[in-house]
């Protein structure tokens, strides 16, 4: 099966001195949350596929996140309504590829993880002073597992990543406390891999996934956005592919220099 592929990234995230320092989070100029790009259909097919295939793996939420994903339906489906290619009917949406999806109300995450590119995280403060994963659609993760992860805060998410000392930990808290209604953030991360499969869950103690000598480049462009109800912060994932050698020669020298 051919990897599915970007032509380009948006954004060399290694060349911007601003995303350098951690946790790197910029203001999002206008509502520019979720985007779609010239992999949306290929892209979409296999989120189809895996949420149909193995939904026990891809999606999963508690309980307390349900009021949250309620409205992060609303939320979603009002912005689709004025996005290009989409068509939002009473009881389904067609997307930009063509594929006409129902509206299932009851299962809002499912049903939002096949309308839109990106993997849709909410993190809750539930009465513990940090914010909990609590409900998620989870298609494309990059080493690591929705199971294992739902229902932990931050630094439980985290605790496997050596640079998420105490100083970090405390400034990407202050910075879920912070974040307004209409005032999105973003980051973007990238590193090398071998694989380009979209799909490449991880556990806790598992084997490092092999990434010397990789050909490609994976990127993520992770959005952080206030749901007005209830509180909550979806934090989106737009996940990219790119071969290493559609790179400029600029931004290739300077991929090795960051060591990624």
């Amino acid at each position: 099966m051919s990897p599915i592929l970007q032509r380009a990234l948006p954004h060399s995230p290694w060349m911007d001195p601003r995303l350098a320092r951690l946790p790197g989070v910029l203001p999002l100029e206008g509502e520019d949350w979720l985007a779609v790009d010239e992999a949306f259909g290929p892209q979409m097919a296999l989120r189809d596929q895996l949420i149909a295939d193995i939904p026990q793996i891809v999606l999963g939420q508690l309980p307390e996140g349900q009021a949250a994903a309620e409205e992060l339906f609303g939320v979603i489906l009002s912005r689709l309504a004025t996005t290009p290619g989409y068509k939002v009917m009473v009881d389904a949406v067609t997307r930009p590829d063509g594929v006409t999806v129902p509206l299932d109300r009851a299962a809002p995450l499912k049903t939002l993880g096949r309308l839109v590119q990106e993997d849709l995280c909410l993190m809750q403060e539930t009465g513990g002073g940090e914010h909990v994963l609590t409900g998620a659609c989870l298609c494309f993760p990059a080493s690591w597992s929705l199971s294992e992860k739902l229902g932990r805060p931050l630094t439980g998410i985290h605790r496997m990543v050596k640079v998420y000392e105490a100083e970090l930990a405390r400034r990407v808290q202050r910075m879920f406390d912070v974040i307004r209604v209409g005032q999105p953030l973003w980051r973007m991360n990238s590193l090398v891999y071998v694989n380009p499969d979209l799909h490449q869950p991880g556990f806790e103690g598992a084997p490092r996934t092999e990434r010397r000598n990789g050909e490609y480049v994976r990127a993520e462009r992770q959005t952080f956005v206030r749901l007005p109800q209830t509180g909550a912060v979806l934090f989106a994932i737009h996940t990219y592919v790119v071969r290493l050698d559609s790179l400029t020669p600029e931004a290739r020298a300077g991929l090795e220099t960051a060591r990624l």
